[in-house]
């Protein structure tokens, strides 16, 4: 509508000055009254200028209001009675858009509210800043855990804690850092987690911070308590025959209530006491072992990493099966891409690692007649390299599967239950873990993510 009664102004004014032109023009042709062309010229300069002053009107008043939008200014309005009806119709149109403007700005103002809200109630701490370290928000949550009041730079966390200043600030993008904090509630354990994204004119950190004081005490209360009752049951185990056997060894040189004379003393007492001191000196050989054990898993070298190939590691492991036995029923297969794979870890107490996998593999195929092992290396979804050991052995329970790497539990006879809890300590010295998910029947695999 707009636009029709426009043209029809313009196509007027248009058309008005091509016919004063022609008329001009044809007074001139037959020599009629120069006062009548003159007029008529007049007339054309007229009508020109009233087109140009029209257009510019239009144009001048939809200028004023891009420029009101430019500026961020809705406070602009046209008048709504003006007599042109197509100016009329722009200022309308003009009013009406204006009106939206002002809706989509309150709209957006009511969601940054609603959104700024719920970043305060929110347990978990948020933090923005730029590459500059200037904090862009910051929720109460944060500040809280970071112990500021007011939090404009990073620079601001260095007296607060050296540790966390340096973390936050080293963190890489989508990186999780764990920092022991100590404030006035005592330490204080973060969670660090970073996500980057661009805007405009920035690229931007969003950090994430957590309390996991609570859940870490909550797991390692777990932990010890697992490995409490694991040290029980086996020091329980070792202990109560040597009890049983002393006592029955004492009931032997005790007649009546006292003390055996040399000549009560029988050939087939001391055969008994013999027995009975060797047995105890078994036991006592167990426990020593079992205690080495321990000593074991809580003694572990810091690793010496250098760089090495995946593919002369897993060669070595390869050589070892070999001598491993039941390894000719048991077929293994190796896959390494790319070809050229690398790690920079201590190779040995890898090695250790997949080895100990390997052998555990290859036991849970014992029975099967179609066993196969699977050594696996590459990179994960996240691009972080990782090692497999995949079998297709009888698989691991749900109800075990989380006890399998609690020190010392073991669901074989001759097991001593710390091949796996030593794995896992292996992995995290490196900085990294050993995850492990089963499916009953079908597969089960073993992941060294680094």
């Amino acid at each position: 509508m707009i636009g029709k009664n426009l043209y029809i102004q313009v196509i007027f004014r248009i058309v008005t000055i091509v016919l004063l032109s022609l008329a001009a023009g044809w007074l001139l042709f037959k020599e009629q009254s120069y006062s009548l062309v003159f007029l008529c010229f007049l007339a054309v300069v007229f009508v020109t200028g009233s087109l140009i002053n029209y257009l510019n009107s239009t144009n001048r008043k939809i200028s004023y209001f891009l420029e009101s939008v430019q500026n961020e200014d809705s406070t602009l309005s046209f008048p709504t009675n003006f007599p042109d009806k197509p100016v009329h119709e722009i200022y309308k149109g003009l009013n009406k858009v204006n009106h939206q403007i002002q809706q989509l700005k309150i709209e957006s103002r009511q969601q940054e509210q609603y959104f700024q809200t719920l970043l305060e109630h929110v347990a978990t701490g948020i933090v923005t800043f730029n590459a500059n370290g200037f904090v862009l928000h910051a929720n109460s949550a944060a500040r809280k855990m970071l112990g500021t009041d007011v939090l404009t730079h990073l620079n601001q966390l260095d007296r607060v804690n050296h540790n966390l200043f340096h973390a936050i600030r080293s963190i890489g993008p989508f990186e999780q850092k764990l920092v022991s904090v100590t404030t006035e509630r005592g330490v204080v354990q973060l969670s660090l987690k970073s996500t980057s994204f661009k805007t405009k004119d920035n690229e931007l950190v969003l950090l994430a911070i957590q309390d996991i004081r609570n859940e870490l005490d909550e797991k390692e209360l777990d932990s010890w308590m697992k490995l409490i009752r694991v040290l029980m049951h086996e020091i329980m185990n070792s202990i109560a025959p040597i009890t049983s056997l002393s006592e029955s060894l004492c009931q032997f040189y005790t007649i009546d209530g006292r003390q055996a004379h040399p000549e009560e003393i029988t050939e087939a007492m001391i055969q008994s006491t013999q027995r009975g001191l060797s047995v105890i000196k078994e036991q006592g050989n167990g426990l020593m072992l079992f205690v080495e054990s321990y000593r074991k898993l809580t003694r572990l070298p810091k690793p010496d990493r250098k760089l090495f190939k995946v593919e002369e590691l897993i060669t070595r492991i390869q050589v070892l099966y070999t001598s491993l036995e039941n390894s000719d029923r048991v077929k293994l297969i190796i896959s390494i891409n790319p070809h050229d794979m690398e790690l920079y870890a201590d190779e040995n107490l890898i090695s250790q690692v997949l080895i100990n996998l390997t052998k555990n593999a290859l036991q849970a195929n014992e029975t099967n007649p179609d066993g196969k092992i699977q050594i696996i290396a590459g990179f994960n979804a996240d691009e972080r390299p990782q090692i497999r050991v995949v079998d297709n052995g009888p698989g691991i329970p749900d109800e075990i599967l989380e006890q399998i790497f609690v020190p010392f539990f073991t669901t074989r006879e001759n097991g001593s239950g710390i091949g796996l809890s030593l794995s896992r300590q292996i992995m995290r010295l490196h900085g990294g873990s050993l995850q492990v998910r089963s499916n009953p029947g079908k597969e089960t695999v073993f992941s060294m993510i680094f």
